[in-house]
């Protein structure tokens, strides 16, 4: 079991700020535990969090030390956030107020196969639209790792769809985009694993070459699925904070190489 201080993660928080899409509020646990606790999905692995501590399941946890090193490197529990926070120009009004209530947020450190998927199907949907598909195509392709309780395909699983299944899931426009990276990432010829050793101008250009990739999409799979962190996406959110609050330009320069976190407490504040 690991422990945190609450104030530095936030479940909750980091459950609404769109960068994660398979972390839901188990309502049994919250019940029996008289606060709210989050069951959180990443590959075949599953996590509780709530109440400043994270625990793990006895049907899936066989070795506890190696469940605390996955889940506190994927909760990113080594990064000083409030460093980052004083950093915040103190004549920012708005930047100072979305980061103390932004306060608990913390870039997951993701897979980039399923942020891939899942900003691919995220475009131009709502959040609780996009869970909705993810879920369906984890419950059709994904291997079951407790009853109703499914783990995202793999790029193997997912390219032996035919596009009229996908389809069926609801993607829409997308289906095509989601059928093409499944099979370039099940093929090879999209090699993720060697894309997380590119500098971050290379990997955009790798993420762009993508159909169904632009700007957007390909900034919130550097940010969220390989930890790129000077990444910011823009999305309708953060593009009216944009034009309300910084029409000369956001000062990227300030907050190179953690602009994205910037991002995040941007993007929660404005949705809160």
């Amino acid at each position: 079991m690991l422990e945190y201080d609450i104030r530095s993660l936030d479940i909750r928080k980091i459950a609404d700020s769109g960068q994660t899409f398979r972390m839901a509020l188990d309502d049994a646990l919250s019940a029996e535990k008289g606060s709210d606790v989050y069951r959180c999905l990443a590959g075949e692995r599953l996590c509780y969090a709530g109440a400043g501590k994270i625990w793990y399941d006895a049907r899936l946890c066989h070795d506890e030390a190696a469940d605390d090193a996955f889940w506190k490197n994927y909760f990113d529990l080594d990064t000083d956030y409030e460093a980052m926070a004083v950093s915040i120009d103190p004549d920012d009004i708005y930047l100072t107020r979305a980061a103390e209530f932004g306060r608990g947020i913390r870039i997951l450190r993701q897979d980039p196969w399923e942020m891939l998927i899942t900003f691919i199907i995220s475009q131009r949907r709502s959040i609780p639209s996009i869970k909705t598909c993810v879920k369906a195509l984890c419950r059709r392709w994904g291997k079951q790792v407790l009853p109703g309780v499914y783990a995202f395909p793999s790029a193997e699983d997912l390219a032996g769809a035919s596009m009229a299944e996908l389809s069926d899931c609801s993607l829409g426009y997308r289906t095509e985009y989601v059928y093409l990276a499944a099979q370039g990432v099940a093929s090879g010829s999209t090699d993720l694993a060697a894309w997380a050793e590119l500098s971050d101008g290379e990997l955009m250009q790798k993420l762009l070459a993508l159909r169904g990739v632009g700007p957007k999409v390909a900034n919130c799979v550097s940010l969220f699925g390989f930890y790129r962190i000077g990444a910011f996406p823009i999305d309708v959110w953060i593009d009216r904070v944009l034009k309300e609050y910084y029409p000369n330009g956001f000062p990227m320069d300030r907050y190179r190489g953690y602009a994205g976190v910037m991002q995040q407490y941007m993007f929660y504040a404005a949705r809160n």
